[in-house]
């Protein structure tokens, strides 16, 4: 304890009685000492009153003299001795103070309490007097004064201390309080003059409004009228103050709105809204909204959202003056709102205006001209100009300045970097419309000897075609097949061309033409027409030559498989039959008579192709055709012949071998056709053939002799797709399962056998 540590605890083990914290607190409570209390003692005559008075006005004096600077000291020994009814002394004692610190606040007002609370009136107000001559901008000091002499129903004299008071230009409040008391004792015209010296010192909006709505109160709506229109006038038309009575405007047009002159109304939001920009007025437009809804009619309400809508617009374009979809909206905005005033029956006058606006939407749109010279940031804004010159060819029918449009936006676009088709053939288009074929064919000529371009060729030709100029169009034909010889489609369409205008010399001429180009793009499409043509044309003679020559040139599975079932397929009769019959049948309408195909020269294409694809060792390819070829068997052919080509399909199998790159052995999937197994490997195939026999053999139920199982085995026969057979065989390498191509799952002879399969494997191997 000595060193200012806690005393060290020798026995921690718990006390044998236990105590709780509420006993503890409890006899904390009962043993504390009592406060000590100065004795009360009553004076009993004047003799031991004086002494009393006279030892706290030592002590009050004492502390005086020792902090003469606190206000607090003097105010407790002021109200002391006034508490003792010395008055006299009382405010010697304040005005010993005032000398210390005159402009303390706290002691006028205790100086006055004080002669208030004794009644002395008059010394209170002299009091007052004094203290507002000497803190005049001391605000609750006025309204302390203001406050008795209305109390002692001296309205004259209030009203005196308020004008005085006026003089320093006080602030909004002292002039509301002003006003307050004359509407209390009924001087409404009194109200009226102070409010006009008010807006003379402090012209602000809230207190035109507040002047304005005191006199609609009252009664006197002309004379509201007029303060308003004061207002207006004395803000007059620059643009910020303008701005500033935004609040004069709406409580303008409500007060009329309240008086049910809605017309009146309409004309003041009108007249605000016009000469306030756009951007700064969304509360009086929404004001305005709120009245079309209440009190306008449609069209009033439609036009306030158009302006609302204008807003918004306007703000987003000035964020981004590039953001075309914003301008796109702007100008459907401004359009539809034509429209709606051309439904209406709207004046001349008013239709002139919309359009201007329309106009002038699009002009600041099309200013705003992409950066750069890529065309991706060309392709949405090269739709203003196009929509800005159908505007003006079909709503406002000004030709000139649509053919002026449609020139500007020519020279603008940068055509030795990139062009636009579409601007080209709708400015050819409009002159088309405008019966100015020459101007027409000059633009779009204009266009292609300045930027060729495939969309341009097709479309001068679809223009020529539409007014049959074909011999133009030959020509143009030619010109883009000079500029791209490549393109198969558009030797397509000269072909179909001659074609419909049965020139079919001509017709032969270009195919023939077309398909001795190289290189070609997508040159199938191209044979594919020329064959379809032929076909068309009953020539199945040709036609078979041109299958001959697109094979000998591909070879492809797809072509064989065309040629094979076009030789299958009924073609109409040559054109020269074909008008000799119609001509002999004129009244008689009958369906066209067809030449039958020849099933035999099809299935010895069928067999050309497997061949051709065998020797190319294009084992997928071979499935493919055998697939087109069994269904074609199916619908044309035998029993046998479907049973033929069955036996051709393969097995899908195992093969292992060694992989080069790692030293390995790996197992990959193989399709294995019958007639390769029986032209390389001879004897395996006898054996697997007797085997498939011996097994057929052991499973007939119905006594089938192995000759006839042997007939079945011709080749590998396969499973039908709807048995979808499946099998699995455990060997000590691994588990293979026989799958037909085609997603068919398949065996020899259409059974599980471990050794058909092990046979197989081996033939893999080998």
């Amino acid at each position: 304890m000595q060193d200012g540590r806690a005393p060290r605890i020798k026995n921690r083990a718990p006390a044998a009685i236990q105590i709780t914290a509420e006993q503890l607190l409890r006899e904390a409570q009962e043993r504390q000492e009592t406060a000590f209390r100065a004795p009360k003692q009553r004076v009993e005559d004047f003799e031991e009153l004086s002494e009393y008075r006279g030892r706290k006005r030592k002590e009050f004096e004492e502390r005086i003299r020792r902090t003469r600077g606190s206000i607090k000291e003097w105010l407790q020994y002021a109200n002391w001795v006034a508490s003792q009814n010395e008055f006299a002394r009382s405010r010697s004692i304040f005005e010993r103070a005032l000398d210390v610190d005159p402009r303390s606040i706290q002691l006028w007002l205790s100086y006055t309490e004080m002669e208030l609370k004794s009644r002395n009136v008059q010394h209170a107000r002299n009091l007052f007097d004094r203290a507002v001559t000497l803190l005049p901008r001391v605000d609750q000091l006025w309204y302390k004064y203001v406050y008795l002499e209305e109390l002692l129903q001296n309205v004259p004299g209030a009203r005196q201390v308020f004008e005085r008071w006026m003089q320093w230009e006080p602030d909004d409040k002292a002039w509301q309080a002003y006003i307050k008391l004359e509407e209390r004792y009924q001087e409404l015209d009194r109200s009226s003059a102070i409010y006009e010296r008010w807006v003379a010192v402090r012209p602000e909006p809230r207190v035109w409004v507040k002047w304005g709505k005191f006199e609609e109160d009252r009664g006197r709506v002309d004379k509201a009228r007029e303060v308003f229109q004061t207002a207006l006038e004395f803000y007059g038309d620059d643009e910020e103050q303008v701005e500033k009575a935004q609040a004069v405007f709406s409580a303008f047009a409500k007060m009329e709105t309240r008086l049910k002159e809605y017309e009146r109304a309409r004309v003041i939001y009108k007249f605000a809204l016009s000469r306030i920009p756009r951007a700064k007025s969304a509360a009086l437009y929404a004001a305005y909204t709120k009245f079309e809804k209440q009190h306008g009619t449609r069209s009033t309400l439609e036009n306030t959202v158009l302006g609302k809508r204008r807003i918004q617009y306007e703000d987003e374009i000035t964020h981004d003056g590039r953001n075309y979809d914003v301008w796109f909206d702007y100008a459907r905005l401004e359009e539809g709102a034509l429209g709606d005033l051309r439904e209406e029956g709207a004046t001349q006058e008013e239709l002139n205006g919309s359009i201007s606006r329309v106009r002038e939407v699009y002009e600041r749109a099309v200013s705003q001209v992409p950066p750069g010279g890529e065309k991706r940031h060309w392709r949405r804004y090269i739709f203003l100009w196009l929509d800005y010159a159908l505007f003006e060819e079909i709503e406002t029918k000004d030709y000139s300045r649509t053919r002026q449009i449609y020139q500007t936006a020519i020279q603008l676009v940068p055509h030795k970097q990139f062009t636009f088709a579409k601007l080209w053939l709708m400015f050819a288009k409009f002159e088309v419309r405008r019966l100015e074929l020459p101007a027409a064919r000059k633009i779009l000529g204009t266009a292609i000897g300045m930027c060729p371009k495939e969309a341009l060729f097709k479309g001068y030709i679809d223009l020529e075609v539409e007014l049959r100029e074909f011999d133009r169009a030959r020509t143009l034909y030619e010109k883009y097949l000079e500029f791209d010889p490549s393109n198969s489609p558009a030797w397509i369409k000269f072909a179909e061309l001659e074609s419909q205008l049965q020139d079919f010399a001509r017709t032969r001429a270009i195919f023939e033409l077309a398909i001795s180009q190289s290189p070609l793009s997508m040159p199938e499409i191209l044979w594919k027409a020329y064959i379809d043509f032929e076909v068309e044309e009953g020539e199945r003679a040709i036609a078979r030559t041109l299958y001959e020559r697109l094979i000998a040139l591909s070879g492809h599975v797809k072509v064989w498989i065309s040629y094979a079932l076009f030789e299958a397929e009924a073609i109409p009769l040559p054109r020269a039959e074909r008008e000799e019959e119609e001509e002999e049948d004129e009244d008689e309408e009958k369906e066209a008579k067809m030449v039958p195909g020849d099933p035999t020269i099809a299935r010895q294409v069928f067999e050309r192709g497997y061949k051709d694809l065998k020797n190319k060792n294009l084992k997928s390819e071979r499935v493919a055709l055998l697939e087109v070829w069994k269904t074609f068997e199916q619908n044309n052919g035998s029993p046998e012949d479907v049973k033929k080509v069955e036996g051709m399909m393969p097995i899908v199998t195992k093969k292992r071998h060694v992989d080069q790159e790692t030293g390995q052995m790996v197992e990959d999937w193989d399709l294995v056709f019958a007639d390769d197994e029986r032209e390389s490997n001879p004897t395996s195939f006898k054996f697997m053939q007797m085997a498939h026999a011996w097994k057929q053999a052991q499973k007939g139920a119905s006594g089938t002799s192995a000759t006839g199982a042997s007939k079945l085995l011709s080749g590998f026969t396969p499973a039908t797709a709807t048995e979808e057979k499946s099998a699995k065989v455990d060997d000590d390498d691994s588990d293979e399962d026989g799958v037909a191509a085609g997603g068919r799952v398949q065996r020899p002879g259409g059974t599980n056998n471990d050794e058909d399969v092990s046979s197989s494997e081996d033939e893999g191997d080998d």
